[in-house]
């Protein structure tokens, strides 16, 4: 059996060199090459990672060193890149969002099934100790009828940061704002643990960020299928910014993650591991997103990129699909659409996603 799958990266901007450090500590994968249309972005990355460096995307591609790709451009050109890798025959690792609307989802996760190729988001939140206990107590019942979950991404971002990339801020690379760029990752998690949304009422707004095309402040009540209510509280305007909450209740027990700590974990019955939850998911696991965007380490990154590449080489399933990508940008367009509408819209199973025509 192969031991280590070969990897390239699309696009050479910040985020980039987190997937690169995670790729060369994950111990199954090997960086070979990046590309970036920007020659002098790739250039740099290429020797400072001492690998290829392409500025013609078909170059790079045709590369078989190249077995699998990581997406790291901006959101709304994620369908550009993926798109050709996945005809190549290319796994595909993407940043979140896959893409900003549920359309450009369903594209790239037809493209990758058409040409055999694994299709991936990247939801490194997932990998935590405190997700995996949460998820496990959901998945054995230990909380009971579902009653409350809640999300709140609090975050700050200077008037500089939107500055910072001509991309950002804007509806057609950005895709939204501080629910789609920074609380997609919290989001997603309360997905996986309460499953899917029936109801939304949400409204957003400009607090700080008023030049930028999207929101810098969210806020939504949802309903879920299971029966529980929620709130979903996303921001990049709240000074000084703080860590990521997500908050499950239940009739038999209630639990909260701040940052990638738990630091609620009661339920009616005891379990003999709770005492080592509550010890070794109380120690933060890495840094914190809260007030500086690039405030993270490469360790939740390199445990999906581990997963990722365990499930290529191994034929085995991913923890991760493309579906779960497009599953939370499904949820973040409705609340976008509930928010141009005034009002609460009910979902369906068999409706289809998409952003209103504003947020385009």
């Amino acid at each position: 059996m192969k031991q280590k799958l070969g990897f390239g990266i699309i696009g050479a901007g910040a985020i980039a060199a987190v997937h690169a450090e995670a790729i060369n500590a994950a111990g199954n994968t090997v960086l070979k090459a990046v590309y970036d249309c920007d020659p002098t972005k790739s250039t740099a990355f290429g020797r400072r990672f001492g690998i290829k460096s392409c500025t013609h995307l078909a170059e790079f591609l045709a590369d078989p060193a190249v077995e699998a790709v990581s997406i790291a451009t901006p959101s709304g050109l994620h369908r550009e890149v993926v798109l050709p890798a996945a005809r190549a025959h290319k796994h595909i690792l993407c940043e979140k969002p896959l893409e900003i609307n549920v359309t450009r989802c369903d594209e790239i996760i037809a493209a990758c099934e058409a040409n055999g190729v694994m299709l991936s988001s990247i939801f490194q939140t997932r990998f935590s100790r405190a997700v995996e206990a949460v998820k496990q107590a959901v998945d054995a019942g230990r909380f009971g009828i579902p009653v409350y979950a809640g999300a709140e991404v609090c975050w700050y971002r200077t008037p500089a940061y939107y500055l910072s990339a001509p991309w950002r801020g804007t509806l057609a690379l950005d895709g939204g704002g501080a629910l789609m760029n920074q609380a997609i990752h919290t989001l997603d998690l309360l997905l996986y643990f309460n499953g899917d949304v029936e109801e939304i009422y949400g409204r957003t707004a400009n607090r700080l960020h008023t030049g930028i095309e999207v929101e810098d402040t969210a806020a939504a009540m949802v309903r879920f299928r299971n029966g529980s209510l929620g709130t979903i509280v996303a921001s990049t305007a709240c000074a000084p910014g703080f860590p990521r909450r997500l908050e499950l209740n239940g009739t038999r027990g209630s639990a909260v993650i701040e940052g990638d700590r738990i630091v609620r974990w009661i339920f009616d019955e005891e379990f003999p591991g709770d005492a080592d939850i509550r010890r070794t998911c109380a120690e933060p696991e890495g840094l914190q997103g809260g007030a500086e965007n690039m405030n993270i380490d490469f360790e939740g990154h390199r445990r999906q990129f581990v997963a990722f590449a365990d499930a290529v080489l191994c034929g085995r399933p991913l923890r991760l699909s493309g579906s779960d990508g497009r599953r939370a940008v499904a949820l973040i367009c409705d609340v976008y659409r509930a928010a141009l509408s005034g009002r609460p819209i009910s979902l369906s199973r068999q409706e289809k996603t998409e952003v209103p025509e504003r947020m385009r």
